[in-house]
């Protein structure tokens, strides 16, 4: 029987590429529901093409128009994010790809999750803000996390058929972004359309930006963790400009396994699909004889501040991650508009965890006051110390 999906973000980088697969396993795969926060005209077209038995717009004041647009087709349509958090407890949903962005991904997750839903998870800051949580709620419900992001993905498959053999550490590979061979000082002074051009990899404006200041990989630290029941110490970041190895995962004898794939977010989305098993398909294929070498060197820790404060925010625990990524959101957001500077994102970061409440206690409550604590005082550095207007 195929696998009925509920593909959270269907609008967004991720949901566009995971609907590519889908359209090449229609044998496979049958799109149950799709959701999108405010791109309408882009959910309607695919509400036409794949036929969802619901789609869902997060933006009520789309609604009507959504409504108006597949008047007659077989498709119901919702509206809001608690219509989002309710259509994923569907009995006819087997799998929900979760790739809507940011903290808004967090209560829909835990609804699939509750629901015994298995959720391919794209959606990194969820388990950021709230991983014990949710791995708790997994645990009790039965369900499954399978990772999509490449490197979270890569470790996945090199843990295949590994079970009861201890690890040892895992290692998690960075591009290094746009900027990896700038001077401080250059930073200072890159745009917005700089920092957008990735070297390797095609992503939302969001996650694009977090890779330019290696946030990306602070958060996908914090990820591992959650993932795959680590200690900090145990993970580790390298500089890996190629993309193509994208984790190591080193085991207690002294072996190390690594997965290796052209860098294209289609594949380890693919995987995440059709897990546990695979599915042959004509995806571009890696040719070694095009790579005259792979290299490494560590980040730097010093241009790359942001990678140290989300070690410092795991390691801190409580909810200092949930300080870091909502302070990380509305740094981004502001860079991008021509707020603050390139550099700037990481002192109102580290100004929002020295500055907002710490609670060693986490609940959904307690993360839902943090979370909303630390974009005001994210917002409160910015306008202090940034803009002079």
């Amino acid at each position: 029987m195929p696998k009925r999906i509920a593909l959270l973000g269907s609008t967004g980088s991720i949901g566009t590429q995971a609907l590519d697969v889908i359209s090449r396993f229609p044998e496979n795969f049958i799109v149950e529901v799709l959701t999108a926060g405010n791109n309408i005209d882009l959910l309607i077209q695919q509400a036409r093409k794949f036929l969802p038995d619901s789609v869902v717009i997060g933006n009520t004041q789309h609604y009507k128009l959504l409504k108006e647009s597949l008047k007659g087709l077989p498709v119901k349509v919702y509206a809001g994010n608690e219509a989002i958090d309710q259509v994923v407890t569907g009995e006819n949903i087997d799998l929900v790809l979760a790739s809507m962005v940011g903290y808004s991904g967090l209560n829909p997750t835990l609804s699939a999750l509750n629901a015994g839903k298995s959720v391919a998870l794209a959606n990194k800051e969820t388990l950021v803000v709230a991983g014990q949580i949710i791995c708790k709620d997994a645990l009790e419900s039965g369900s499954k996390i399978i990772p999509v992001d490449s490197e979270h993905s890569a470790i996945l498959q090199c843990l295949a058929g590994e079970e009861g053999n201890p690890v040892e550490k895992i290692t998690l590979t960075a591009s290094g972004g746009p900027f990896l061979n700038f001077p401080l000082k250059r930073l200072e002074s890159v745009k917005p359309e700089e920092a957008l051009r990735h070297p390797n990899w095609e992503m939302g404006s969001k996650v694009t930006i977090d890779s330019a200041t290696m946030m990306n990989k602070g958060l996908e630290v914090i990820e591992a963790k959650w993932l795959f029941n680590l200690k900090p110490d145990q993970i580790e970041v390298i500089i890996h400009p190629q993309s193509v190895i994208h984790s190591f995962v080193h085991f207690a004898d002294g072996s190390v396994k690594a997965q290796l794939a052209l860098p294209d977010m289609r594949i380890p989305i693919l995987y995440a699909l059709s897990y546990p098993g695979r599915l042959k398909s004509d995806l571009p294929r890696l040719d070694l004889s095009e790579f005259s070498s792979f290299t490494f060197q560590p980040p730097d820790p010093v241009k790359f501040r942001n990678l140290a404060l989300a070690y410092s925010a795991l390691k801190k625990g409580g909810n200092m991650p949930c300080i870091l990524n909502a302070a990380n959101e509305i740094a981004v957001d502001s860079f991008l508009k021509g707020g603050i500077g390139f550099v700037q994102m990481a002192d109102a970061v580290e100004y929002a965890m020295n500055n907002t409440d710490f609670s060693d206690n986490l609940t959904l409550d307690i993360i839902e006051v943090t979370d909303i604590a630390a974009r005001l005082k994210t917002k409160e550095f910015i306008k202090k110390h940034i803009n002079k207007k």
